[in-house]
């Protein structure tokens, strides 16, 4: 579909036909060929033409001829230049293999396109008069071939001359297309007698010089070389001097905007090259615009791509962040609860260890308490003991004499007054501290006996 839509656009701004559908129809009767479509419109031009036009009237060397193979000129009326399509050969199409092999056509061009078609690798095919095509070129054979040609024409004519490029055919072309620019082709023959005269005084021209070098890309071949043969064979160089301007197309093809034959001088030169440059100024402006706003278009949408990325790369950063976030308050109210648990855990069985405690305190204070039996009555072999708590708190208890000291302990074990069990019985006149060695004495060998009073000391 593109490729329809290319030959139809193409179709237009060479004939100049402005109704879509009637080229479409001219094509659709040669099948979409485009260069037989161009011929067969162009003829039936030509003959109508010829009806006003004197078959007498001489041909001039500088106008563009129809090609040897039919192809035919054309003189379209926007952005009016008279050219025609030429094939190049399989081995020099093949022989740039580093060249990204885009051909941008005339009508392309014009409709405001730069249309970029591989060439690929494309291998052997047929040569020229039916014998098989020459072995291929490579791509440092062909540059040597531009570079070797340089520096012949340098030690030849000096150094003022166009800045021929030093690379094959196909990647000249290439430079003049990524330049926006034309290409000046010059065919040497080294043999020719018009030669010498013509690059020394004209090529060589300080004016003439200055303006392909500061408008075009320039490239040179000798015919003798490799390259160059099958170039004049290709542009159908029937004498010499030669110098072409072409530009390129698609399908594998350049077109031929204007070409030189024999002997120029360099102002003849310079107007057929300024004619052809302002002929063809508004298509290479359009291009150049076009790339330009494809390449602002692209720069756009790299910026809008960086925007959206980079506003996708902060919305997940926040979700991140977010995510984060929720799984720290997740992880803090889980070890919250663990805590809680392992502290609710930690009471119960304090609880428990408490009651526990307490229970075997109980128990304690009840067999003390049975042990002490019941309170005698007084009499001269009893002794009456007041026992004073930390608290303040006084407990009064009579005891038989021959009781021990142990009994005393026993007997405030059984109270329960005191919490801890370290503690000692003390009298105060004189001091004396009823410590575990004195427990075994009896109430009246330890002097207590009638009565005594004594406090709790904790320890």
């Amino acid at each position: 579909m593109v490729d329809v839509a290319d030959k139809l656009a193409c179709f237009q701004a060479i004939t100049g036909l402005e109704d879509p559908d009637l080229c479409t129809e001219i094509l659709q009767a040669h099948g979409w060929d485009l260069e037989l479509a161009i011929s067969s419109f162009t003829s039936s031009n030509q003959t109508s033409a010829s009806t006003t036009t004197s078959d007498s009237e001489p041909r001039d060397s500088l106008t563009r001829t129809e090609s040897a193979s039919g192809s035919a000129l054309v003189a379209p009326p926007s952005p009016g230049l008279a050219w025609k399509l030429v094939t190049l050969p399989i081995s020099v199409i093949s022989g740039s293999l580093g060249l990204i092999s885009g051909a941008v056509g005339l009508g392309l061009w014009a409709a405001g396109g730069v249309l970029s078609y591989s060439f690929g690798m494309i291998g052997l095919g047929s040569g020229r008069g039916g014998e098989s095509s020459a072995r291929l070129v490579s791509v440092s054979a062909a540059a040597s071939e531009a570079i070797d040609f340089v520096a012949a024409f340098e030690r030849e004519y000096g150094t003022r001359m166009p800045n021929f490029v030093g690379e094959g055919f196909m990647d000249a072309l290439q430079r003049s297309r990524n330049a926006y620019k034309l290409l000046f082709v010059y065919l040497h023959s080294p043999d020719h007698p018009d030669s010498p005269v013509f690059c020394e005084r004209t090529l060589c021209s300080e004016a003439l010089a200055a303006f392909v070098n500061e408008n075009f890309v320039a490239w040179g071949g000798s015919i003798r070389a490799s390259e160059g043969f099958k170039m004049s064979n290709s542009l159908k160089a029937s004498r010499f001097p030669f110098c072409a301007v072409v530009m390129p197309a698609t399908n594998q093809r350049i077109a031929l905007l204007q070409q030189v034959e024999g002997p120029k001088s360099p102002e003849e030169m310079l107007t057929i090259l300024q004619k052809v440059l302002e002929e063809s100024a508004p298509v290479l402006v359009a291009a150049r615009l076009d790339a330009e706003e494809r390449r602002n278009n692209m720069r756009l949408r790299e910026e809008q791509d960086a925007a959206y990325r980079a506003a996708l790369e902060a919305d997940q950063a926040r979700e991140r962040q977010r995510r984060e976030e929720q799984e720290r308050l997740e992880r803090e109210a889980a070890e919250a609860e663990q805590k809680r648990k392992e502290e609710e855990e930690a009471r119960e069985r304090a609880a428990r260890e408490a009651a526990e405690k307490e229970a075997v305190r109980a128990r304690m204070r009840q067999e003390k308490a049975l042990s002490l039996g019941d309170e005698p009555e007084k009499g001269p072999n009893v002794t009456q003991v007041l026992i004073r708590f930390p608290t303040g708190e006084r407990k009064e208890r009579r005891f038989h004499s021959a009781a021990t000291i142990q009994s005393l302990y026993d007997y405030v074990d059984s109270l329960g007054c005191v919490e801890v069990e370290d503690y000692s019985l003390v009298s105060n006149f004189p001091r004396v501290a009823y410590g575990p060695e004195k427990r075994s004495l009896t109430l009246e060998e330890a002097g207590l006996h009638p009565q005594a009073s004594l406090f709790v000391e904790l320890n």
